[in-house]
């Protein structure tokens, strides 16, 4: 059941199961011309989403003064900045160049925050925390979601600290530039005074556990947003989704780690991707093999987190194939899709007639609260 594809949305192909020798099989159920198809849409979908340097894109913003090429969200004329979230999960296309991706890197990099500060609004950005999203006029920083404005940011319906998904995107960003140019000499070379390998653990410890803990956690009191795509929910306790990205960059900076030759480094991000492998499913999955959004509020079984669980490979053997076989049938039975674009929640699993998520700043059935988004499906060709 690897290998269960459900279909195809504008530039994308949806796997809901890609791994191992299904991200081969894959490639069979598409002619080469429908490839070559997809191919030329993604590099235009991607052209449309470049800034270039000098280029305005809105009468609100100034033009693009970061230095070099920026991609954002969507094209035409929205979204007037540079999110690291998106910008990251466009990465796998294969479509953006080694000369971008230094440059945008560099930006995230020197944006990270260099000391914990309270906000105007009574929010933390922590040290080491990533931004939201950064301004193309100014390269200010904006570290929560819902605003362009650097002083008004950290309102506490977005959590009263920045998301916990950026920190784990810039690691994939600094990865995937290791694996752009065979290269990890670029890990040494010094960002504001710190080196660019050591800014990749300030992130990656920046989103907390519980003590002793490796599983990414929230409470009330310090909740931040567990994934940029669904920052108008609440969710709380243990959380699924970023400790699945979590996992991926434990496992990406084990890899540079060990091509430095710093095999103490690599043995702790190594053991914790263990841990964070062993303890996902048993701490999520439910007795369909779905895994939940979380163990607190908004603890709701997700169709996101369970693909990607199953993408990165942390389930494996029978309870792999039966959570695929759950999805599939999910799709067949119309609970899971809608005209190519996913749900979080099932339609059968709405917390209740009222809203979809327990929590959420949206109504029932828009945005991020029963809406279908094209967000999570695969872009590797």
């Amino acid at each position: 059941m690897k290998n269960v594809i459900v279909f195809i949305f504008l530039n994308f192909i949806l796997v809901i199961t890609l791994s191992g020798q299904a991200k081969t099989q894959t490639r069979n159920l598409l002619t080469e011309s429908d490839l070559e198809f997809l191919k030329e849409l993604t590099k235009d979908v991607l052209e449309s989403s470049r800034i270039y340097l000098g280029q305005k894109i809105s009468s609100d913003f100034g033009s693009n003064n970061t230095g070099g090429i920026l991609i954002r969200p969507g094209g035409q004329d929205c979204y007037p900045a540079f999110w690291i979230r998106d910008y990251a999960m466009s990465l796998e296309n294969g479509f953006v160049t080694k000369e971008e991706q230094k440059h945008m890197l560099q930006l995230t990099a020197s944006t990270q925050n260099d000391q914990t500060w309270i906000t105007k609004a009574g929010g933390m950005v922590p040290l080491g925390a990533i931004a939201d999203h950064i301004r193309i006029n100014d390269s200010k920083p904006i570290f929560y979601p819902g605003t362009y404005d650097y002083e008004s940011q950290g309102q506490k319906k977005w959590g009263m600290v920045p998301p916990y998904g950026d920190q784990y995107f810039f690691i994939h960003m600094a990865y995937f530039y290791y694996k752009t140019t065979s290269s990890t000499d670029f890990l040494l070379n010094e960002v504001n005074g710190i080196r660019l390998i050591d800014r990749l653990e300030m992130a990656y410890k920046v989103p907390p556990t519980k003590q002793d803990g490796v599983l990414v956690y929230a409470t009330d009191d310090f909740r931040g947003v567990d994934f940029g795509f669904r920052d108008a929910i609440t969710i709380t306790g243990n959380l699924c989704f970023p400790s699945l990205l979590k996992y991926r960059a434990s496992i990406e900076l084990t890899e540079m780690f060990d091509l430095m030759n710093r095999k103490d480094k690599a043995g702790i991000y190594r053991n914790t991707a263990k841990r964070l492998k062993n303890e996902i499913p048993k701490v999520f999955s439910d007795h369909r093999g779905m895994l939940l959004a979380s163990t607190g509020k908004s603890s709701q079984a997700d169709v996101w987190s369970t693909a990607l669980a199953v993408y990165f490979d942390v389930l494996e053997g029978e309870e792999m194939n039966k959570t695929c076989q759950f999805l599939c049938d999910s799709y067949q039975n119309g609970t899971l899709a809608f005209r190519g674009n996913i749900r979080h929640v099932l339609t059968n699993d709405d917390f209740n007639d009222s809203t979809a998520w327990e929590l959420s700043l949206a109504k029932k059935d828009t945005y991020q609260n029963g809406a279908y988004w094209g967000t999570p499906q695969g872009n590797r060709f």
